[in-house]
Parts: structure tokens; C-alpha cells; sequence
């Protein structure tokens, strides 16, 4: 199921389909059908894609100014595809990492962030498409798989960078871009991101978690673990400044990221 959605190009299809998939698991496990056995996958290292967005390097896209029209549809088109990006994230975990004995709740709290992220991709969509716009109309951010990559050998590399770095960082910028769009007075954006916000604390909460798990499991400190995950495979910079209360909430303390954007400066510059 995982693999199939991977390997669906079309974003709406993708996401469908998740849905689809994410309904039949959790009612199996409810035992309105059959029960859906957790086996074993071989993901594509990449997941398929549609022909647009054009893809380029992160210094290549475009930049504009969210007080303007285009800058707002730009920063949807943005959104759509972090939100696009961020189903197959949570697919992948699942097929990938299938040889790793864990508890079903693992693929509950999965299923259901794709699920989620799918809904908000469709969200997203229908506000770019009321709009005058559409996902693909714009080039694209490519490094964003980069994450899954560097971590296709590590579940708690991938749980450490995705949903504990990557999705964190949705807890610190969402808020301001709400204010964006609520002073252009753009409702169905307001909501859905309102909707995206509230949502994503519980994708970080559910890193948080089974990161914790498989410390418990192999006797590490969860902080030192983090701190050396994060190094050895986030290429970026942890940046201030940081929603605190909603990284508490998701089970982060600051003890965890604030070490790691304090020595930004000196992993720059290669020290």
C-alpha cells in the first residue's frame, strides 16, 4: 500500500489514494475488515512525480514578496509541495523500515499523519486552483527529499530530521504566515492553514515519541542521541526564532534544538 502511493505521480492521485489507503488500515484495526498484515517493501529511493513543478536547487527559485499576489500564490505553491512531499515522507517510513520490529502503533500514528498530510495538499490545492493558480504552475524547492535519502539506512536518523527538525520547523513559520493571508483577507488560506498547524504539532509529537521508543529500547539519552542524529545528517541551520510552546507540546524542550542553533555559526563555517 505504502509503495503503491509512492509510486503514483500525480499529486491529487497520490493523495487519493493515500486516503483511500489510510481509511482501509484504520478499518481493519478497528475490525470492521479484514486485518492488514505489516510486511516488508522495497520503496523506489525516490518517489514518483509529476512533470510539473519543474524542480531546481533551493538557490534557484524564485523569490518574491509574500505582501504581493504573486508572492502569496508562490508561497502556497510552496506549501503544496512541502505538504506533497511530506505523504510520501510519511509512506516511505513505513515501507522502508518494515524490517524494523515495532509496535502497530508506529504504523497507526504514520498512516495517519500521511492521511492528514494528504488532506492538507487538497487543501492547499483547492486555494491555489480559487485563486487563478495551480500546483505546478511555479518551479519547486528539489532538495526536499534529501532528508529521506541521507536517512534510508537510519530509522532514528529519519525520525530525528523529519518530523523532529523538518516538521518542527512548520510549528515555528506557520503562525506568520497566517497573519499573511489573514491581512490579505484570504479565508480559505487563513483556514487551511489554521487546519495545517494544528495537525503538524501531533506529526512532530508522533516523532518525538517512537524516537524516545527506540532510545528506551537501546539504552541512549534521547537528547545526545538527537544532537548526534542532527549532525550527521541535517545539512541545514536550526534557526531562531523557535515556537516553544508548540515544540513543548509536541514533546521537543528546548534543551533539544536550542544547543544545535546556538552553534550554527561555527558548523557553517566547518568548525
Amino acid at each position: 500500500m505504502a509503495v503503491e502511493v509512492l509510486t503514483t505521480a500525480d499529486g491529487r492521485a497520490k493523495t487519493e489514494l493515500s486516503r483511500r489507503h489510510a481509511s482501509a488500515w484504520f478499518a481493519a484495526r478497528k475490525g470492521e475488515a479484514d486485518p492488514i498484515a505489516v510486511g516488508t517493501a522495497h520503496p523506489p529511493l525516490h518517489p514518483a512525480r509529476p512533470e510539473r513543478p519543474e524542480l531546481l536547487s533551493p538557490r534557484d527559485v524564485p523569490r518574491r514578496r509574500p505582501g504581493s499576489e504573486a508572492g502569496r500564490i508562490a508561497l502556497l505553491h510552496a506549501v503544496a509541495h512541502i505538504e506533497l512531499n511530506a505523504v510520501d515522507l510519511h509512506w516511505d517510513i513505513i515501507a522502508r523500515f518494515g524490517h524494523v520490529p515495532m509496535p502497530v502503533g508506529f504504523y497507526d500514528d504514520w498512516v495517519k499523519c500521511a492521511d492528514e498530510e494528504s488532506k492538507h495538499f487538497n487543501m492547499v490545492c483547492d486555494v491555489l486552483e480559487n485563486i487563478g493558480s495551480h500546483y505546478g504552475a511555479l518551479p519547486a524547492h528539489a532538495g526536499m527529499w534529501r532528508a529521506a535519502e541521507d536517512t534510508a539506512e537510519d530509522l532514528m536518523g529519519r525520525l530525528a530530521v523529519v518530523p523532529m527538525v523538518l516538521e518542527a520547523r512548520g510549528l515555528d513559520v506557520t503562525p506568520g504566515m497566517i497573519d499573511i493571508f489573514r491581512k490579505a483577507g484570504l479565508t480559505q488560506a487563513v483556514a487551511a492553514l489554521e487546519v495545517i498547524y494544528a495537525e503538524e504539532v501531533g506529526h512532530v509529537a508522533y516523532g518525538s515519541k517512537w524516537f524516545h521508543f527506540l532510545c528506551g529500547r537501546e539504552n541512549t539519552d534521547p537528547k545526545d542521541a538527537f544532537h548526534a542524529l542532527v549532525r550527521r545528517y541535517f545539512h541545514g541551520a536550526l534557526k531562531p526564532p523557535f515556537n516553544e510552546e508548540k515544540r513543548a507540546e509536541a514533546g521537543l524542550p528546548p534543551d533539544f534544538y536550542w544547543p544545535l542553533a546556538e552553534e550554527t555559526p561555527q558548523r557553517e563555517r566547518g568548525i
